[in-house]
């Protein structure tokens, strides 16, 4: 029966992120751990899910010529490796799994909030980064996007959280300019090698249960496609305050309990 479970809260998190395009990390890997998956586990499924159903997306937004491929490699300049000596500090840091099991609900925690908040304030920031990232801070950009970059390859693979929402302010943050499908297309596009990098990773160090992977696949993929049909009749406006509650209730939980 939990192969059930499984298929069930796959299809339940494809779903809201077919309606909504908040990042299935934000809310697959809190609900792994509380159905008694340890963190690791859960990050690291997590991690390889979220490769394989953003992909479909990247390849979409290419096809649409939706993708800055320029800013995806100036992110992946910071992110890739940073996943790599992330994973590799954990690996060599850490004498097993379980040791690190705090530091993962830690970052987890953190990216939560962070994610509650940007998706609270996503028109604030828009507003506010189109007046300030103009004249002599536009020569500063290429070097934050790196930056950035670095910022997402070490939390993204410690947490899964963070490639899609977080990816997406960072965008919104530093290029201003770019229209929304861009900043969306853009931002896939560089989430697909960030969580597979990071999932390999993981994957190497044992955290990866491919049944799990194969159920939570099952039963997001048409329900991805089904949330992205009916996010036209869905009232966005109040459903994202809610999730954002939901994320920063857990994110608090995580960050300091």
């Amino acid at each position: 029966m939990d192969i059930l479970l499984y298929i069930a809260s796959g299809a339940l998190v494809g779903l809201i992120v077919g309606v909504t395009g908040i990042g299935g990390g934000a809310l697959m890997t809190p609900l792994l751990l509380m159905f008694g998956f340890p963190p690791h586990i859960a990050v690291g499924t997590d991690l390889m899910y979220a490769s394989l159903t953003k992909a479909g997306g990247a390849i979409s937004h290419h096809k649409q010529k939706h993708v800055e491929w320029s800013l995806v490699r100036l992110l992946a300049i910071g992110s890739i490796p940073a996943a790599l000596v992330t994973g590799f500090a954990l690996e060599t840091l850490f004498e097993d799994s379980e040791q690190y099991g705090t530091l993962l609900s830690s970052a987890l925690g953190v990216m939560l909030l962070f994610t509650a908040v940007v998706i609270l304030l996503r028109p604030k920031i828009q507003q506010w980064s189109a007046s300030t990232f103009k004249g002599s801070l536009s020569q500063y950009r290429n070097s934050a996007t790196v930056l950035m970059g670095i910022f997402l390859g070490v939390f993204v693979t410690l947490s899964s959280v963070g490639a899609g929402a977080i990816g997406t302010a960072i965008l919104m943050l530093l290029y201003p300019a770019l229209r929304s499908t861009n900043i969306v297309g853009t931002d896939i596009a560089h989430a697909v090698p960030l969580t597979l990098a990071a999932g390999l990773i993981h994957m190497y160090l044992g955290n990866v249960d491919f049944y799990l992977l194969g159920a939570l696949l099952i039963g997001s993929l048409p329900a991805i496609h089904l949330g992205s049909q009916l996010s036209r009749k869905v009232p966005e406006k109040l459903l994202k305050p809610v999730l954002a509650g939901i994320l920063f209730t857990i994110g608090a939980k995580y960050a300091f309990f």
